[in-house]
């Protein structure tokens, strides 16, 4: 019998892969931060001898879910310049309060907030677009959060880069500073097409080449940027990013509300990834994703929060049924985006979209121990007769008690285990003293 770090016993076991079905009666073996297996309970009570033992009789084990993309920090900013349009949003209220406030505090402080509020919900893993990614990611290690860090550019100076180069320089070393961390990736985050010029997207697309990374950008965020652009250019956004060699399997593009059936087949020709924010884009008015076009056309759709400035709450579960719901009302068709597939989309999807697919995303063996615990006991959850239509439909943050990442319990009968959630709250409630002022 083989002595292993831990066995996880649920009702039900949700491995995503090879497809989303609710299996009862297995267990989850982890060993070094890994899945050794995923079995019957029975006969891993024969081949194994846990350190511990995780009895869930009540749960769904799922794999982490994953924030295909947020503005971690940002999370100081819920509630600031709420129900504006994008474009004066960014340009009259986020941009200058950023240039007054955003350092190195202001992204270790709002890199805590966030990361209590994504581990608490369930979400293992998020890839990040903002300003000092190296202290996001102290913050992250430290913590034992997994994430991609982008390493963001702009063509314009800000508080943190002069200019290009020096965001391309700052990018470099953050590469070069987190790629021993086996939790840490990084990815290149030029902003937007129309905050980023073609030397600069060209220098990107080399790097991201040499370095084998992904490159993330908000791309067709609404039709009014779409707009702009072709009046300026006479090119689309997305026809640009292809003239430059972007559009590859590396590129993660964000909400993409505005596209055509053409520019829906040669993102599915080019392999690339979608990231939708459904809840992001229906309070700034941006727009609505194609998503059901683009699964049918075989693009691979993650889901993101986007930044909890624009959406207020870092929560994959509303992401999720919102996902679903607004995807069958934009198709016109009831059957579209069923819950397995919005599953897909917050699990597999995402890790698949940051290049993390054989890593994360599935209970596979050999993949990391990424995985949660989700209570369906409550009288909400009552009668329980298909849990993955539960778990997308009726579920929320509130039902995850437990979170592992890299076999590692961060999350325990709801509380976080690495965290002081009340140091966290009362240095956001500094932060709040200020940005009221």
């Amino acid at each position: 019998m083989q002595t292993i770090d831990a066995l996880i016993c649920p009702r039900w076991t949700l491995r995503v892969e090879p497809e989303v079905i609710a299996e009862e009666g297995l267990a989850l073996a982890i060993e070094a931060g890994r899945i050794l297996a995923v079995l019957p309970v029975a006969e891993a009570d024969r081949r194994y001898r846990p350190r511990i033992r995780h009895e869930r009789r009540t749960h769904a084990l799922l794999p982490g879910l994953v924030n295909a993309h947020t503005h971690a920090p940002m999370a100081l900013f819920r509630g600031f310049a709420d129900d504006l349009p994008l474009e004066v949003w960014l340009r009259d209220h986020i941009w200058p309060a950023e240039a007054r406030w955003v350092g190195p505090e202001l992204v270790a402080d709002g890199t805590r907030l966030a990361i209590a509020e994504m581990l608490a919900g369930g979400i293992t893993c998020y890839s990040d677009m903002y300003f000092y990614a190296d202290v996001a990611g102290a913050v992250t290690t430290e913590l034992g959060m997994r994430a991609v860090l982008g390493m963001i550019v702009l063509d314009f100076p800000t508080g943190y880069a002069k200019d290009a180069d020096e965001y391309l320089r700052k990018g470099l070393e953050i590469h070069d500073r987190f790629k021993a961390e086996p939790l840490v990736t990084t990815a290149f985050a030029p902003h937007a097409p129309y905050s980023v010029g073609d030397t600069t997207l060209a220098h990107v697309r080399r790097l991201a080449d040499e370095l084998d990374v992904p490159v993330h950008i908000h791309v067709h965020e609404t039709a009014a940027e779409v707009a702009t652009a072709q009046a300026a250019t006479g090119q689309r956004p997305l026809a640009r990013l292809a003239a430059l060699g972007l559009v590859t399997p590396s590129l993660i593009g964000v909400h993409a509300t505005a596209l055509t059936a053409d520019e829906i087949a040669l993102l599915a020709t080019a392999g690339a990834n979608v990231v939708h924010c459904p809840r992001s884009n229906l309070k700034l008015a941006s727009g609505l994703c194609p998503v059901a076009d683009l699964l049918r056309a075989g693009v691979n759709v993650a889901l993101g929060t986007d930044g909890a400035a624009s959406n207020n709450r870092l929560d994959l579960w509303a992401e999720m049924e919102m996902a679903a719901l607004l995807a069958k009302q934009v198709a016109g068709n009831a059957a579209a985006v069923p819950a397995a597939q919005a599953l897909r989309m917050a699990t597999i999807n995402g890790a698949r979209a940051l290049g993390l697919g054989s890593e994360i995303g599935s209970l596979v063996a050999g993949k990391a121990a990424d995985v949660i615990c989700v209570d369906l006991s409550g009288a909400e959850h009552h009668p329980l007769l298909d849990p993955v239509s539960q778990l997308v439909y009726a579920a929320s943050r509130h039902d995850v008690t437990d979170v592992w990442i890299a076999g590692e319990h961060l999350v325990a009968d709801r509380a976080l285990l690495r965290l002081d959630v009340a140091d966290v709250c009362a240095a956001a409630e500094r932060w709040a003293q200020q940005l009221r002022a």
